[in-house]
């Protein structure tokens, strides 16, 4: 059954910064995450993080939640320091 994928407007923010390779790939991911739980790739994260997900495109990881049958995606960035908040 698909899911809806939303983005928050900080995530927005964040792909709307990407150079444009790596916005076709944050694309992608998107577009995959369509069809979730059949995803591959998909890490959940631990410890504060418990009950999120995380999937890489490059460089980049793409962090998100999953309520029902809606994927949130709630933050996208590089991989250097991208769990530290």
């Amino acid at each position: 059954m698909p899911v809806t994928v939303e983005i928050t407007p900080q995530a927005q923010a964040q792909v709307d910064r990407l150079n444009e390779p790596m916005y076709g790939r944050v694309l992608a991911v998107v577009e995959r995450l369509h069809s979730w739980p059949a995803v591959s790739g998909a890490k959940p994260l631990r410890g504060r993080l418990a009950g999120h997900y995380r999937i890489r495109a490059g460089d980049y990881r793409v962090q998100f939640h999953v309520q029902g049958n809606v994927v949130v995606i709630e933050k996208v960035g590089h991989r250097d320091g991208f769990y530290e908040d």
